[in-house]
């Protein structure tokens, strides 16, 4: 799907990852005193800065968001045969996580405005057997979080946020991420803001704080010894590697000091793209991103649902004649290989089917220029798809 995404050898790649702040600065300074491992200065940093922004209980940087989705896992002590409703249409993060321990991924049809999880369908979905709902803010657009909180409370369901694409983005004024009983970020270079590869774990009840430091220090109580709370740290419960490097915590401490000067620059590449295509999209049956008024959206793709697969098959190859990649994205994972082998076919899922037939993502970076993004709205405009049709 990404193969060759962030590649130089395009005039305008699909993602280009960039310095913003003063990431080697800080990656110098950690080296200089020698904290390289995990869980140091700049670890702390990252996390005191997102407790602070997000008003939050714990932030706890990881090596993904698939840890943090792993962790949080293992704090829900998610048991075989359980099951965890996920949405159709997202990365195999989301419901890997939860099937290694042995849970049944429930799949949830997408809402055709917002592509997030359709929350009309969760009270039909959950069985004695449910434990958690995993709601995906998809783009960076909130879900209908009143309503699957309501749910989740009134069938005594955890809901943990699966916030990959939004950070620093809102629902009702309130910062997603802290919604859910728990919530993993991602830092992906793909991402708004980044270190490459990493993620983070919000936890928004305290409750699960002191498990959390054991689990992500391989089971250890270390977090307790290194803050003097105990005399020496040994196993006392299951966990793994989830520390990240303070190098790389140096790097994404850099970008997260940049935070408001990066969304400012999406959100007004985000617009400029809605701006200038939006007569063009009307004339040709082709549909661009929605966001209801009560969310404010992280800004974090741009992508456009073309009338047919075939049409978005001939904007691929235009766009690349004119070299520029632009990508489509995941595939319905109840059409998965794995999913069929080991759960069998799943109910039809005609939203999550369409979106996937038919969605474009078009490049958007934080170091994209003007010459750049005139690239490809140029490129746009000049494509004229053939047989296109009102999308319903």
């Amino acid at each position: 799907m990404n193969s060759g995404a962030s590649g130089s050898h395009w005039k305008v790649p699909f993602n280009r990852s960039s310095l913003q702040g003063r990431e080697l600065d800080y990656i110098m300074e950690t080296i200089g005193v020698g904290q390289i491992a995990g869980n140091q200065t700049f670890s702390r940093k990252c996390q005191e800065l997102l407790e602070q922004t997000l008003q939050i209980k714990k932030s706890l940087l990881t090596t993904s968001c698939t840890h943090a989705l792993e962790m949080a896992a293992m704090l829900l002590k998610i048991q075989p045969g359980e099951e965890v409703i996920v949405p159709d249409f997202t990365f195999v993060s989301t419901p890997n996580a939860f099937a290694l321990h042995g849970a049944r991924p429930v799949f949830c049809d997408i809402r055709p405005d917002t592509l997030n999880l359709d929350e009309s369908k969760l009270d039909s979905l959950i069985t004695p057997l449910t434990r958690a709902i995993v709601p995906v803010h998809y783009a960076g657009v909130g879900c209908e979080l009143d309503a699957i909180l309501e749910i989740a409370a009134r069938r005594q369901i955890a809901v943990i946020e699966d916030n990959a694409h939004g950070l620093f983005g809102k629902y009702k004024g309130r910062w997603l991420g802290t919604f859910g009983d728990m919530a993993a970020q991602s830092f992906h270079e793909t991402k708004n803001l980044t270190c490459g590869e990493g993620g983070a774990l919000l936890l928004n009840d305290p409750k699960y704080i002191e498990r959390a430091e054991i689990i992500r220090e391989k089971g250890t109580n270390r977090a307790r010894f290194f803050r003097g709370q105990v005399d020496k740290y040994s196993w006392v419960d299951l966990g793994s590697s989830y520390v990240m490097s303070d190098v790389l915590a140096a790097f994404l401490y850099g970008q997260l000091e940049e935070w408001p000067r990066i969304q400012a620059n999406r959100k007004r590449r985000w617009e400029l793209y809605h701006r200038e295509l939006a007569g063009w999209a009307s004339l040709h049956g082709i549909r661009q991103p929605v966001f209801p008024s009560h969310c404010d959206p992280a800004w974090h793709m741009y992508y456009l649902i073309l009338p047919a697969p075939e049409a978005r098959q001939s904007l691929i190859l235009h766009l690349q004649a004119n070299d520029i990649l632009a990508v489509f994205h995941y595939q319905p994972l109840h059409r998965s290989e794995y999913a069929i082998s080991r759960w069998g076919e799943s109910p039809p899922k005609p939203v999550s089917d369409y979106v996937s037939d038919r969605i474009l993502r078009l490049p958007l970076f934080n170091s994209m220029t003007d010459s750049e993004q005139g690239l490809v709205i140029d490129a746009l405009l000049r494509f004229n798809p053939a047989g296109s049709r009102t999308i319903s």
